[in-house]
């Protein structure tokens, strides 16, 4: 059994504590901020004219977003603790056990979706690439190392076919 991959570079941890972790940061916390700004001020006055199956989706539409960017939020200022040396691995794990990243979708075909504002309906597909952004980047750092992919080292079908000639005498 050879060694090699037993020093292999974990891109997504690096990633996580890089400047493009603080670009991930910031657009979330500003996300976060203008869809509050924005629920509290022109979201409320539009919601008020709309028809009533979309005032209604509106509403739960307002809740599941707001409540995509409150764990997206937890993860991200998790992660930061972590960066940070302020929460070990471990604890940052148990954390965001708590932390929902993969749920929450959308139908855009609900009657109403199209009577919706169309700055409320942005804020939700913003909401949502970020999500998948997040949840990409917590699979990776997260993700059990028995699950890992195998980096650097040799080539899956050349490794079979070398078990296959041991198992056969070598020939």
């Amino acid at each position: 059994m050879s060694d090699r991959g037993l020093n292999t570079i974990s891109f997504a941890g690096h990633a996580a504590s890089s400047s493009q972790f603080q670009t991930l940061y910031s657009e979330g916390m500003s996300l976060v901020e203008e869809t509050a700004s924005y629920l509290d001020g022109p979201g409320r006055a539009a919601s008020k004219v709309l028809p009533r199956l979309a005032s209604v989706l509106y509403a739960a539409e307002s809740m599941r977003l707001t409540t995509r960017l409150m764990q997206m939020a937890s993860w991200l200022l998790l992660q930061r603790a972590v960066n940070n040396g302020e929460m070990t691995r471990e604890q940052v794990i148990a954390e965001k056990s708590k932390v929902r990243l993969d749920s929450f979708n959308v139908d855009r075909s609900a009657p109403g979706w199209n009577d919706l504002p169309e700055s409320f309906r942005d804020l939700v597909e913003r909401s949502l690439r970020l999500q998948k952004r997040v949840s990409l980047l917590d699979r990776e750092i997260y993700r059990p190392a028995e699950t890992a992919p195998q980096t650097g080292g040799e080539n899956s079908v050349q490794a079979q076919l070398d078990l296959l000639k041991t198992a056969f005498g070598g020939q």
